[in-house]
């Protein structure tokens, strides 16, 4: 009986012991959980700290990269002129237009515009989307610093890519930002963007880049290689910064999918890069251009073309009076090479004909009605009229 006794003490301290180490356990993990948040207070704004980072990120490191990178982040205000169709509501109409004449031809009027951009020199270059400047009348920047905005002209823009690059005078050297290298970025990098959505300046987000290599359409305006993020980004943030954790950018923020939350894209520094100097000598990207239109090869095709695999450029479409007309190119002739290198896809002649230099004489393989023909274009620049 002394035995059992023991025995059931003995259980039940040691069940005790436990309780209080589960006990403990679980009052540590709630404490670190639903620790309170510091608050502080600067001038108007109510400041939140919750005391944790980002992962691999110190608790600086982002408010140090905005300190350095701020000054060279520019508010950009336009003004631009549109058709203003609340006085004469059937000015559309040409039995009205007959009778009433000129009196209800649409009036114009200025609308204000609002983007970002940021200094990429410091005598004053500041490169953002083409869509920010489009069609103003005139355009202002204003820099941290200075208590009035410089006017800014216009030296270089380019619509299918969305970049355009504004000159100031200043009375100073400006703080700049230099661009990085996009094509290193990863999957799950964190990431900064800086801008004035809905005119509120100088608003800084975090997230990490969702995607790379994104195709977007917004508005009719194509996208072949975007970045996503989810760092947000809203009407005003077009044409700021993205940065990355080295103070570099990475991207120009430009569009946000406004049917979802935390999708986000920035065009790629790689891109620009690429055309910067056009765009600043030049005043545009000068594009080699040959004046077809081209679709895909699939199997059917192939069979009634007599081609010997499903693969190639199919013509769809020649432009009237473009290289490839002058050259006799035929609607539903197909590019398997085209200067030494082979074509399997559509986008294997764009990418073909974009390495090649305006007035080049360029060399193509292409088939028609079975036959295997060699003929020679000569590459001209795009004309500015015709886009995509």
């Amino acid at each position: 009986m002394s035995r059992d006794w023991k025995r059931g003490l003995l259980f039940a301290a040691v069940l005790a012991f436990v309780a209080a180490l589960v006990f403990t356990g679980t009052n540590l993990l709630l404490g670190a959980a639903f620790a309170p948040v510091k608050t502080a207070v600067q001038g108007d704004a109510t400041i939140t700290r919750a005391g944790a980072s980002p992962p691999g990120v110190g608790p600086e490191t982002i408010a140090d990269i905005v300190d350095r990178a701020g000054p060279a982040v520019v508010k950009i205000d336009t003004l631009v002129v549109s058709p203003d169709t609340r006085w004469d509501p059937f000015f559309n109409d040409p039995f009205f237009r007959e009778f009433f004449g000129q009196q209800l031809l649409p009036r114009q009027r200025l609308e204000p515009g609002l983007g970002s951009g940021f200094i990429i020199s410091e005598d004053g270059y500041i490169l953002t989307n083409e869509h920010v400047i489009d069609q103003a009348r005139e355009i202002k920047v204003t820099v941290k610093g200075f208590e009035q905005p410089f006017p800014a002209r216009v030296v270089g823009a380019d619509y299918d890519l969305d970049l355009a690059v504004l000159k100031i005078e200043a009375p100073q050297k400006l703080p700049v930002l230099k661009l990085g290298d996009s094509d290193r970025v990863r999957v799950g990098d964190w990431v900064i963007a800086i801008g004035n959505p809905y005119g509120l300046d100088h608003t800084v987000t975090v997230g990490v880049i969702s995607a790379t290599g994104r195709p977007v359409t917004v508005e009719g305006r194509r996208y072949k290689n975007l970045l996503q993020t989810d760092a947000s980004i809203n009407p005003g943030n077009s044409g700021g910064p993205l940065l990355n954790l080295q103070g570099e950018v990475v991207g120009i923020n430009t569009a946000v999918n406004v049917k979802a939350q935390g999708i986000g894209f920035a065009i790629p520094t790689s891109t620009v890069k690429a055309v910067l100097n056009d765009l600043i000598q030049n005043g545009r990207i000068v594009r080699p251009w040959l004046g077809v239109q081209v679709g895909p090869v699939d199997e059917e095709v192939a069979r009634r073309l007599g081609l010997p695999a499903a693969e190639g450029a199919l013509v769809v479409g020649v432009v009237p009076g473009s290289p490839a007309q002058r050259a006799g190119i035929r609607q539903y002739d197909v590019f398997v090479e085209f200067n030494g290198r082979g074509i399997k896809t559509p986008d294997d002649l764009v990418n073909a004909i974009r390495e090649t230099r305006v007035g080049e004489t360029a060399t193509a393989v292409i088939y028609r009605n079975g036959q295997r023909l060699q003929v020679s274009l000569a590459v001209n620049e795009r004309p500015a009229a015709w886009r995509g």
